[in-house]
């Protein structure tokens, strides 16, 4: 009686197989289209580490103060950075400090500068997305570069200016710590 059972359950097993197999392969039903160039160019919006989709536009540390007081950054962040709800955007520690010391900050371990202003450009302000203009985006990057030891004060960014920012972070970003089995994984992870 087992066997007959695990013989069944195999055959069972392997029709299932088969008809997902074939639904996977059914014909089309018209729905849907292929998008245009047009639209695929409208959904590219992702910047690279080399810069060159950045659009058009400038902006310094001291405008990005302003618009970081306007935009209601320092509502989710806090007025300095560190004491609002959402994640901090400046260390705590030294900015001497190792950089994995330094807490887990967007402008300290991102390896690109590019990618502090994509994720500024995509992501903020919260329920807002988007709605930033480009000035606006280069001037909060070099805020959040500056209030971090990234850039001086004076530093205008722009699509050639950003790509050349050097990273705390360097080269770090792809290297991983030593790890042993039965030890944690990262120094300060809890699991």
């Amino acid at each position: 009686m087992g066997a007959c059972t695990m013989g069944t359950l195999r055959v069972l097993a392997f029709a299932l197989l088969m008809g997902v197999s074939a639904v996977a392969q059914s014909p089309t039903y018209g729905v849907g289209r292929t998008p245009t160039a047009e639209e695929i160019r409208a959904w590219d919006i992702s910047i690279g580490p080399t810069g060159e989709e950045l659009p058009p536009g400038r902006g310094t540390a001291k405008e990005g103060a302003q618009l970081y007081v306007q935009k209601g950054c320092a509502g989710c962040h806090g007025k300095t950075g560190i004491e609002g709800t959402a994640p901090n955007l400046v260390g705590k520690v030294d900015p001497k400090a190792d950089t994995w010391e330094r807490g887990r900050i967007l402008p300290i371990r991102s390896p690109f500068a590019t990618t502090v202003w994509d994720y500024i450009n995509r992501a903020m302000p919260l329920n807002r997305e988007g709605t930033l203009t480009a000035d606006e985006v280069y001037a909060l990057t070099a805020y959040l570069l500056y209030i971090n030891d990234v850039i001086p004060e004076d530093a205008v960014l722009d699509a050639q200016s950003l790509p050349k920012v050097k990273m705390p972070i360097g080269d770090e970003y792809a290297s991983l710590p030593e790890w042993k089995p039965k030890t944690r994984r990262l120094r300060g992870y809890p699991y």
